[in-house]
């Protein structure tokens, strides 16, 4: 039986207990009872602009998970800056996100030069970068900086991929590079050597670097093609890598052309580079294309189109960034369902290091997300493809780098 103190102390306690809960749950900025306050920057503007369509997807497909009720009773509140990709102002909107807004944590910032000015910021303040969109390698190091995450395949991966097709199937190659001067472009050359191996190195030829502010690389793909390369890999953001395309088509330059899949995309880098300039470039993929008629009856591609034609508008159906976008937010949303009400930091760090076998959608069939405390590469398979002038054509099988 309790007496009136006894009571009174229980009370207290009880109290004390209800407090510090509820301290608990604040000590997680940007979450509350009803929402998840997340931060992202994106090149809404400057030389990388394309991309601006994956921060669009990502924003229409947290809209329409809270329309359904969001993520156990929360709604995700997704603040996505313009940031120009230009690593200063990505530090400065980082800032922002996370000393003013309280966000939560970031997700798919884009850009490699962009997320390496603002990790070790994140990584000291011990605030989640999770799936940053960009392949760059150094992205996926648990060991050195376990709160960043990537999500794509990496560069290096997709490099190595090209490397082991150009040693089957023209094993006396001529390779000139054309490659964009930061961690990006560089990851493809490191990738490259590293799958042609030692004994080929003698292979690549030619290498031109280009900066993202330059108009044109059109110089840059005349000097590689006056190196006598009969092989052009192009590592290059959307708007270099049309021009890449156009200009070789145009100097009547044949060379077997290879391209980093983050410029892909048939609505801003194959149709400005045109159709028929870009027939024949070599690619690697990891999701459905969406002009590929053979998944116009598939489960995967039909929820995505409900998902553009709901969300977006119609030209968005065709853009792989678009689709870039669906996949990262749909894995996100996997992480916050597996968080339950345990959102803090170190459990969102948690449970995306503890993704088991994830299919999404518009993965291709056999693709699965796999993480683990020292594996952050969510995604490392892929399919080589070609593009035909109307969509890309996938050939062989699976493969790793």
């Amino acid at each position: 039986m309790l007496t009136r103190r006894s009571f009174l102390q229980s009370s207290a306690a009880a109290a004390a207990l209800a407090a510090s809960a509820g301290s608990a749950r604040a000590e997680t900025p940007g979450v509350t009872d009803t929402e998840i306050k997340i931060g992202q920057t994106m090149p809404y503007s400057g030389p990388a602009s394309a991309y601006g369509v994956i921060g669009k997807a990502d924003t229409a497909y947290f809209k329409m998970i809270n329309e359904m009720g969001g993520i156990n009773g929360r709604k995700i509140n997704l603040i996505s800056l313009d940031d120009g990709y230009s690593p200063p102002k990505t530090v400065e909107q980082v800032r922002r996100l996370v000393e003013e807004e309280k966000v939560a944590f970031l997700f798919n910032t884009l850009g490699t030069p962009p997320n390496l000015a603002i990790r070790q910021y994140l990584n000291d303040s011990k605030i989640p970068q999770l799936f940053v969109a960009t392949g760059a390698a150094t992205f996926s190091d648990p060991k050195h900086f376990p709160w960043t995450m990537g999500w794509q395949p990496n560069y290096q991966t997709e490099a190595k991929i090209f490397a082991q097709h150009i040693l089957k199937t023209k094993p006396d190659a001529k390779i000139g590079v054309l490659y964009q001067n930061d961690g990006f472009g560089k990851d493809y050359l490191i990738g490259l050597k590293d799958g042609l191996g030692a004994d080929h190195a003698g292979m690549v030829i030619k290498e031109a670097s280009y900066e993202t502010t330059e108009p044109t690389i059109d110089s840059q793909v005349v000097t590689l093609q006056g190196s006598g390369a009969d092989v052009f890999l192009i590592a290059a953001t959307p708007k270099a890598a049309a021009q890449a395309i156009r200009k070789s088509y145009d100097l009547g330059w044949n060379a077997v052309r290879y391209m980093t899949d983050v410029s892909q995309s048939i609505a801003s880098v194959m149709k400005p580079a045109g159709l028929d300039k870009s027939k024949g470039v070599i690619t690697a993929v990891y999701g459905k294309d969406p002009t590929d008629a053979r998944w116009k009856d598939d489960a995967g591609f039909k929820e995505y189109a409900a998902f553009i034609a709901n969300y977006m508008s119609p030209n968005d159906l065709i853009d792989s960034n678009a689709v870039y976008g669906f996949g990262a937010s749909a894995t996100m949303v996997q992480v916050l369902k597996q968080c339950g009400n345990d959102l803090s930091r170190e459990n969102v760090m948690r449970q995306a290091a503890n993704l088991k076998d994830l299919e999404l959608p518009m993965g291709l069939p056999g693709l699965r997300i796999n993480t683990s405390p020292d594996n952050f590469s969510p995604i490392r398979q892929m399919k080589l493809a070609s593009f035909n002038g109307e969509s890309w054509e996938q050939f062989g099988e699976l493969l790793m780098g």
